[in-house]
């Protein structure tokens, strides 16, 4: 299959450079992993005013091997950044909801390569439009969505409705899937690439649609109060977000942070007007994340109970996109030895095969001041990997 590379959301764009980024860990296999104060090689970054502040984590499927945090959540309050801060994780949900979806293909209630119009008939006729210069046609798509390329990218369905405005938490579920279902695809289903949030947020819809529930019942129920991910939500209760970091993004100078609101969703964060987006409305911790890589290093279990089959686990994390350069899996980017995903404000889950590693890296970032704010993320990741890349 010959896949075409369409543009892609900054937060994609954050997690494969991030993922990208670490240098071969072959050179740290043989030696003992030194004590590392891993934040301290941020510390240049906050003190330079680049980096308001972060959390950060290494697991692999024993257990927390580190766990962090460095700056201020608030810098305007003076407030340090916690440990437990909650953080917006955006894109970094669309891998916790293809991990609920292939447990549900591993009970036999969905099938990925099964027709999304077998669970939503809405998307049984659907439009390809081809734009040649000024010139702008329709035609009947030649083949259907099928459930595996809205997990890979691979439907040609839209990243964002027109209707949603910018922001991802306004419309119910339901009601977006219809919308997607009534615009036109950018190419013919399995023939190209394209990043769709509209494409998780119907995986998603297929979740609630199989189980009966809505989506964030079924993802707290199946996956969060089990695996004990108890600060993981689309809908963070008010005591929770005392515990929110502020978000930031650089001023025009690029010589300090301004204060922002996360531009993506509505405020106030507790208000019962906002919805769930399976494609990025999740806010999480590093503890909570930790739990579900965790499980994932493992292949799929924690503490005895088993998540997920082997072979689902293997779907998700190995490419699915034929010979795209820069690979994807079901809601994993996907590189050789290395898979993940990153989230609009920085944010990033990174695990490495060779050495059985899962970096966490937490901050609130719409992009960093200063010039050098791209060597953050990679620079914490090649200091876990010298730390604990023996530690398999």
């Amino acid at each position: 299959m010959s896949l075409s590379i369409r543009p892609w959301s900054r937060c994609l764009a954050w997690s494969l450079a991030a993922l990208f980024a670490i240098a071969s860990p072959s050179a740290f296999a043989g030696e003992a992993a030194p004590q590392v104060d891993l934040v301290g090689k941020l510390k240049p970054f906050v003190e330079n005013h680049a980096l308001a502040g972060a959390v950060t984590m290494v697991v692999n499927k024993d257990g927390v091997l580190s766990h962090q945090a460095i700056g201020l959540a608030d810098i305007a309050a003076n407030k340090p950044m916690p440990p437990d801060a909650l953080v917006w994780i955006a894109s970094m949900s669309k891998p916790l909801t293809a991990t609920v979806l292939m447990m549900l293909v591993d009970e036999g209630k969905i099938d990925v390569d099964a027709p999304v119009a077998k669970y939503l008939p809405e998307f049984a006729e659907m439009q390809v439009e081809t734009k040649t210069g000024d010139q702008v046609t329709r035609k009947k798509a030649e083949r259907p969505i099928l459930v595996r390329h809205v997990l890979a990218h691979t439907s040609g369905l839209l990243f964002l409705l027109p209707a949603e405005k910018g922001k991802i938490d306004v419309l119910p579920i339901a009601e977006s899937v219809t919308q997607s279902a009534k615009l036109p695809l950018t190419f013919e289903p399995g023939t190209g690439w394209s990043y769709s949030n509209c494409g998780t947020n119907v995986a998603g819809r297929i979740i609630e649609l199989v189980e009966g529930k809505p989506f964030e019942e079924v993802m707290r129920t199946r996956l969060f109060i089990p695996l004990g991910m108890v600060d993981t939500t689309s809908f963070p209760t008010a005591a929770q977000l005392t515990r929110l970091a502020k978000s930031y993004r650089p001023t025009k100078d690029k010589s300090a942070l301004d204060e922002i609101q996360i531009n993506y969703l509505s405020y106030p964060l507790d208000a019962s007007t906002r919805f769930a987006c399976p494609g990025g409305g999740l806010f999480s911790t590093a503890k909570d994340l930790a739990r579900y890589a965790r499980m994932i290093l493992a292949g799929g279990e924690l503490d005895g109970r088993r998540y997920l089959s082997a072979a689902s686990l293997a779907q998700m994390i190995s490419k699915q996109t034929g010979d795209l350069p820069n690979g994807y899996g079901f809601c994993f980017s996907v590189n050789g030895d290395y898979y993940g995903h990153g989230g609009a404000y920085a944010t990033d889950l990174a695990f490495e095969r060779k050495h059985g590693l899962a970096t966490i890296f937490l901050v609130q970032h719409n992009g960093f001041a200063g010039t050098n704010g791209g060597k953050i993320l990679p620079i914490f990741k090649q200091a876990a990997l010298t730390a604990f890349g023996a530690k398999k």
